[in-house]
């Protein structure tokens, strides 16, 4: 890592994912998951025993979370929400909301500090941002943003007082005041501008409270400081990265999924490891990932 703290890269798990997504970390289980969103498969890896394996899915899922008190996960597939239990394949669908067109489907998502589950949709292709960010309570969801490219960045401080969200294309990361108790969202900022040619991608927060971005399309993850500067960098050898989860006993690895998609055969050739999941070492601790909280 470039300036404040370092990064060793430990492990590179060889998956060649197309659009590898949603990497979090489940403490009790000691293994990271992530999503293959268009293979339509979803992975869980224990990093000790470098034990792989790979569910398919009934939809392509775009993110998802771990439930309190059971080995479901709270899916956002493409149509709508879900609990899912992989081993089983069972699935229980909770709404499925208009998406208005065809080409729209779930894309980031994540649990925030109170249990509940934020997921956004996206637009695949040409068509009018009409993309949402929902969040989900219990068996409701209630949107809380519209007029949406592409969802992403979807993060939480420490204290849950405030949600990270970026419309992908805007090359911004957005900062809103969170209400604990509702759920209810405002006094919208802007947090931090990516450069050209980098978009920001799946983020997670640290226990400092610093967030970190997957810059898709410039082969890094960056660390913000709560201010909103940059107080770091990660080069990844892999121009896609997409998402960030914090793992491992300490809470101080840090695991980057990726994409091969839409790459080029003369760019896959340079990019061997491009859709792999990466491993690294580093001295920042992060946050456990919360749990849905299933009323």
């Amino acid at each position: 890592m470039t300036t404040a703290g370092t990064a060793e890269l430990i492990d590179i798990v060889p998956v060649g994912n197309t659009l590898g997504e949603g990497v979090l970390w489940d403490p009790a289980g000691e293994r990271v998951w992530w999503t293959d969103i268009q293979e339509r498969r979803l992975f869980r890896y224990d990093p000790q025993r470098r034990a792989l394996e790979r569910f398919d899915l009934p939809e392509r899922l775009g993110s998802f979370g771990l439930v309190e008190g059971c080995d479901d996960i709270v899916a956002a597939f493409e149509s709508g929400f879900a609990f899912y239990h992989p081993e089983t394949a069972r699935l229980d669908w909770v709404a499925r909301p208009d998406h208005g067109a065809a080409n729209i489907r779930f894309n980031d998502g994540r649990v925030d500090r109170q249990g509940r589950f934020w997921a956004g949709s996206m637009v695949e292709g040409p068509g009018e941002p009409t993309g949402k960010l929902y969040c989900l309570r219990g068996g409701k969801p209630e949107v809380r943003l519209t007029g949406i490219a592409i969802s992403n960045s979807i993060c939480f401080s420490p204290d849950g007082k405030h949600l990270y969200f970026a419309d992908t294309p805007q090359r911004t990361i957005l900062r809103y005041d969170l209400d604990a108790t509702t759920g209810a969202i405002a006094n919208r900022r802007v947090f931090a501008q990516t450069p050209h040619g980098a978009f920001p991608d799946g983020s997670n927060v640290d226990s400092h409270g610093h967030v970190w971005n997957a810059h898709w399309g410039a082969g890094r993850v960056v660390r913000y400081a709560p201010d909103g500067s940059t107080v770091g960098t990660i080069d990844v050898p892999a121009t896609q990265p997409t998402c960030i989860a914090f793992g491992g006993k300490d809470l101080d690895l840090l695991f980057v999924s990726s994409a091969r998609q839409n790459l080029s055969g003369a760019v896959l050739a340079r990019e061997p490891h491009a859709g792999d999941l990466f491993v690294y070492k580093v001295d920042i601790k992060g946050l456990a990932d919360s749990r849905f909280v299933r009323a």
